[in-house]
């Protein structure tokens, strides 16, 4: 079961959730017919900038012994990691903007953003899961896509998909023994209200 569970955390690692909702949008929004070049790279400077720039931070981090634990499992170690993503997906939606990407895709950036806020703040009282923040954005972009006609074919089956990973994701940091209960719940409604909220504000 242990195996299982750090699978499930590896594979749906914080990091990689906005390079995954950005394949999401290219690959199954309307934008799936642009050609497949520039979606490519479009997803590789977007993997870059919020995947491979934090994971530098977070070793350099490390060696310097400025934290103990490169998976961030200490509430009191999160806060610079967190604030450095923060600026990383800032730039990301800059970059965005400047490929001249719809303002529905930007705002899953600026949802991303403000999720990360949030937990920065929580996390200075309470550990809330990323993980279930992240799986929970990404079941909130897909019903966004989907609510707003943008899927270029019924989604329907992603996201009851989708939803089936976030549970199996919230168990495993569970199971895991790295959240509660609440502190994974808490991620769930942090992914959903800022990226659905910033899909309707920005949209």
């Amino acid at each position: 079961m242990r195996n299982i569970a750090s699978f499930f955390s590896s594979v749906f690692n914080p990091l990689l959730l906005p390079t995954y909702g950005v394949f999401l949008v290219l690959w199954v929004s309307i934008l799936c017919y642009l050609p497949v070049g520039s979606r490519l790279t479009v997803l590789l400077v977007i993997f870059g900038i919020t995947c491979i720039l934090p994971m530098v931070l977070i070793a350099l981090l490390h060696n310097m012994r400025f934290i103990t634990d490169k998976q961030l499992r200490t509430r009191q170690e999160r806060w610079i990691p967190y604030i450095f993503a923060t600026l990383c997906y800032v730039g990301a939606a800059f970059y965005l903007i400047h490929v001249h990407s719809p303002l529905w895709l930007t705002a899953f950036m600026w949802g991303a953003i403000a999720s990360i806020v949030v937990a920065c703040v929580v996390n200075f009282f309470w550990k809330i899961s990323a993980h279930a923040t992240g799986i929970a954005g990404l079941v909130a972009l897909l019903f966004s896509l989907h609510n707003m006609g943008l899927a270029a074919f019924d989604i329907m089956w992603l996201i009851c998909l989708t939803i089936v990973f976030a549970g199996a994701v919230g168990s495993s940091r569970i199971a895991l023994g790295h959240h509660t209960l609440g502190q994974v719940l808490a991620g769930y409604v942090n992914g959903v209200v800022c990226i659905y909220l910033a899909e309707l504000l920005f949209s």
